[in-house]
């Protein structure tokens, strides 16, 4: 009976040897993939659009930029010029391009 007792306790050893470890190891690995996954996470930020401005009522982009607003003007001008608008006209879309 010595001899069962001794390979019990020398198994029951072993087995307890063997979770410590294997416990210790799942908790390392986890806490790598943790790191790694928050190191990854703070590198691939999402990108974020900036928010589109509100549509004017004549279907363009409100706050077009300065640009756009010269080029509608120039064109408003020689429309004005080749006697296609009249004067009440060319004031009436020039108040409406410059929002007045």
């Amino acid at each position: 009976m010595p001899g069962l007792l001794r390979g019990l306790a020398r198994t029951a050893a072993i087995a307890g040897t063997a979770t410590a470890v294997s416990n210790r190891v799942s908790r390392r690995q986890a806490g790598r993939w943790a790191r790694h996954d928050q190191q990854e996470s703070y590198q691939q930020e999402p990108y974020q659009q900036e928010p589109e401005p509100p549509a004017a009522e004549d279907g363009e982009r409100a706050g077009g930029g300065m640009d756009d607003t010269l080029a509608q003007l120039t064109q408003l001008g020689e429309l004005k010029r080749q006697g296609v608008l009249t004067e009440a006209e060319f004031a009436q879309q020039k108040s409406r391009i410059l929002g007045s």
